[in-house]
């Protein structure tokens, strides 16, 4: 692998493990067995960089969760994305915690939309993807009234009912 590989994968690390705000440039650098001075030339920003990291782990996520058994059942897909609030809880903090960032950072938030772009390519629109950022704030806060994938898709019907 190549410097800009490994800081990519050092900084999903360090996502993980640290969280958006707690990462340093020197977390990141230790992290990837490089030096600090990498981080600006292969991605300008400690930012630029996070944000390349945390789209890229949601799109494995992604990934990983569509390639599961049962991935094209709609209630079994909810499911499986409910199941990641809590399976991959730090990445999911990490992406508030990088939408917060984005208020201050114009880099920050044309990653973060292309991501969004992307995400709502994948799960078909923007009324899911709205849906799916209000199911992970729920579990985040408070996972044993947040609803299941059975509940998700039962409200949806009642809703088009």
């Amino acid at each position: 692998m190549g410097n800009k590989q490994d800081l990519l994968d050092g900084a999903k690390q360090c996502l993980i493990e640290r969280g958006w705000a707690r990462t340093t440039v020197r977390d990141i650098a230790t992290a990837a067995g490089v030096s600090h001075a990498a981080i600006g030339y292969h991605f300008g920003s400690r930012e630029a960089l996070l944000t390349q990291a945390l789209v890229e782990a949601v799109d494995e996520l992604d990934a990983a969760l569509a390639a599961s058994p049962g991935a094209t059942d709609p209630q079994e897909r909810w499911q499986a994305l409910i199941d990641s609030f809590t399976t991959h809880r730090a990445l999911w903090v990490a992406q508030l915690e990088a939408v917060v960032q984005a208020e201050r950072s114009q880099t920050v938030r044309e990653h973060l939309a292309e991501g969004q772009r992307r995400a709502r390519e994948g799960l078909g629109g923007s009324v899911p993807l709205a849906l799916l950022g209000g199911l992970m704030l729920q579990w985040l806060v408070d996972p044993d009234n947040a609803p299941t994938g059975t509940q998700v898709i039962d409200g949806l019907r009642d809703l088009t009912q």
